[in-house]
């Protein structure tokens, strides 16, 4: 790392020093005075410019890899990453997979995003995002008649209505979601009437964005996610 940043830094002077040294590489990387693939000076140096034990300034390097926000590389140092949606997820996949056990919390997750991603969907989808969701359902009864569970037609509607958001740290964050609860749908759909209970709950869904109504999709996604919780939890 060159001399330009060396400015930026400050003695850092506070109970948990760390914490202090780890908001002023944050601030240095949202600011753009550490880019992507720029490596942080060595360790040694940093401690100086911080004015801050090695302790202190690992745990603080320690922190920022635990948010994405740098990676050791071997033979090149710490690196600041790239921040694209996956960096900033990943933290948080790795959060849930410590959690996964934690069934209701991630169902919870799921009903702050999906609801309003739903709402959203009946104002911005596209033609063919609705012919898209439209395919899906047809797919998803189409296995259901074949006495298969449309696990992946279960996934993919859902999948496709965060598509119409554009944003994709949300679609990530729900594909973290979906794959962690993978399980238990495929528990949850083994229980008798439950497959049947998913096309009915996301008909409702689909017929609300069709018709652009923002409130009857967010309820009527919010109404699902509540039927899905209760089977699941009964289940496991």
């Amino acid at each position: 790392m060159g001399l330009p940043i060396k400015a930026a830094f400050e003695a850092v002077r506070r109970t948990k020093i760390y914490e202090g040294v780890s908001q002023q590489l944050q601030d240095l990387i949202r600011d753009g005075l550490l880019k992507p693939g720029d490596k942080l000076p060595p360790e040694r140096e940093l401690a100086s410019m911080f004015q801050v034990s090695r302790s202190s300034l690992r745990d603080a390097i320690r922190s920022l890899e635990m948010m994405g926000l740098v990676e050791p590389r071997q033979g090149e140092g710490t690196v600041v990453r790239d921040l694209s949606a996956d960096s900033l997820v990943n933290p948080l996949a790795s959060m849930l997979v410590r959690s996964s056990g934690l069934v209701a919390e991630l169902l919870d997750v799921r009903k702050i995003l999906e609801p309003p991603l739903s709402a959203r969907a009946a104002t911005n989808a596209s033609s063919e995002d609705i012919a898209y969701l439209s395919d899906i359902l047809r797919r998803h009864k189409e296995r259901l008649l074949l006495g298969e569970m449309a696990i992946e037609e279960d996934s993919e509607f859902h999948y496709a209505i965060a598509q119409s958001a554009k944003n994709s740290v949300v679609m990530r964050v729900l594909d973290v979601l979906m794959d962690l609860l993978r399980k238990s749908r495929e528990r949850s759909l083994q229980v008798a009437g439950r497959p049947q209970r998913s096309l009915a709950g996301h008909l409702r869904v689909f017929k609300a964005i069709k018709m652009r109504n923002p409130e009857a999709a967010d309820a009527a996604m919010r109404q699902h996610l509540d039927e899905i919780e209760q089977i699941i939890l009964k289940k496991g």
